[in-house]
């Protein structure tokens, strides 16, 4: 057994009900500041005595936290989860999204599944991990701006091993029901800008429709889509194949004009080990040998600007990943799973921290209105952290 430190002193404890309301209070939508939320987490850390360190962005307007508790050494476990959230515009909500509601065995609000219910999990335990003679660190990672491609953990995540111990393993809390995921797919953001020549619409060949030109894009876009689902297929993941579709289109200025400008959007999802720059490759070749020549037999200026916008690599741990093992030891399982949405896990993982995802709540909660996780699903996870604290006593 983990003894407790003899010299631990009392601290205030709160329930992780009464953090999770404080945590889904801050509006910390990725478009605004997470500085008021990370503020109160460095304060709560601070009245158990743990310091953390802020990772800022170029504008100072967010951050991601890090802090130790326990041995100041590489190794021990890290504890990941991100604090923006995604909007809730146009969404008709039963609930006031930024206030923790309460409904039988349910609790609602924005976050509460993805993913501030793990947060609140990690800092309710502190107070449990603080008393503990520790022999590896536990490692706390809150980051910004997952949900617009992951990108506030990476500044954290080179600073690993530099300002900061490198963790042994890294476990991700995004909303796996607690199943233990060792695997996931990798987003890829695009955007294409059309640049045509307008004309009278009763003259369309003097100029150059920007949209047609989306439109033929659209075809080989879904073309080679087809070609992905057809021949190149995992079947642990739901789809069981890479997915190539277009998000968004905007064009054109007026009903008579020839339109000279459009811009789409789109993403792929791809399999472990599925490199994304195949399908810019193919794209662009589609660009260069079909659309252009017609386009500059009429207008030299016209161009098809293709840009990746935003990427997340994919995520697929080792055979022998001590994350993995680690979480299936906590879970008492020994059965992995697959998953089509992306983490920060392949991040921590090409950075050198074997990692894991497993986390309380559903992912079909996850970004919908009245988004709620269950009170069972909560406990289970603090049940879970207090086992992993008694790893660290250990070895890990």
């Amino acid at each position: 057994m983990c003894e407790p430190k003899t010299n631990a002193a009392s601290k205030p404890e709160f329930s992780y009900k009464e953090i999770l309301a404080r945590l889904i209070s801050f509006d910390t939508t990725s478009h605004l500041s997470n500085l008021p939320l990370i503020e109160y987490v460095r304060s709560f850390l601070a009245e158990h005595d743990v310091e953390s360190q802020l990772f800022l962005d170029d504008a100072g307007e967010k951050a991601s936290l890090h802090a130790i508790i326990g041995p100041k050494t590489d190794g021990g476990i890290g504890l990941s989860g991100h604090t923006d959230v995604v909007p809730v515009l146009g969404q008709n909500w039963t609930v006031e999204p930024f206030q923790l509601t309460a409904r039988k065995n349910r609790l609602y609000g924005r976050g509460t599944t993805d993913m501030k219910g793990f947060l609140a999990c990690v800092l309710a335990c502190v107070p449990q991990f603080k008393r503990l003679d520790l022999v590896k660190p536990i490692h706390i990672l809150f980051s910004y701006d997952e949900e617009v491609g992951c990108t506030g953990v990476r500044p954290m995540i080179a600073r690993m091993g530099k300002d900061f111990p490198m963790p042994g393993v890294v476990i991700v809390g995004e909303p796996t029901n607690l199943k233990v995921v060792d695997a996931h797919k990798g987003p890829g953001l695009w955007t294409l800008q059309i640049k045509g020549r307008s004309a009278h619409s009763s003259m369309p060949g003097l100029g150059v429709n920007a949209i047609s030109y989306a439109g033929l894009f659209m075809e080989e876009l879904a073309c080679f889509a087809r070609e992905l689902e057809a021949n190149s297929r995992d079947e642990r993941f739901d789809p069981p194949f890479t997915t190539l579709q277009v998000t968004t289109i905007s064009g054109g200025s007026a009903t008579n004009i020839v339109p000279a400008g459009c811009e789409l959007k789109f993403n792929a999802r791809a399999l472990p080990g599925y490199d994304i720059q195949d399908i810019e490759n193919r794209l662009l070749a589609f660009i260069k040998g079909r659309c252009l020549p017609e386009m500059h037999s009429i207008a030299p200026e016209a161009d098809m600007n293709l840009k990746l916008t935003h990427q997340v690599p994919p995520f697929s741990a080792s055979s022998n990943s001590p994350a993995v093992a680690l979480a299936l030891a906590l879970r008492e399982s020994n059965e992995t799973f697959a998953v089509s949405y992306a983490t920060e896990a392949g991040l921590f993982e090409e950075a050198g921290a074997p990692s894991v995802v497993c986390g309380p709540g559903s992912i079909a909660q996850a970004h919908t209105v009245d988004e709620w996780i269950e009170e069972t699903e909560l406990e289970s996870c603090l049940a879970f952290l207090n086992r992993l604290a008694e790893k660290a006593c250990v070895s890990v």
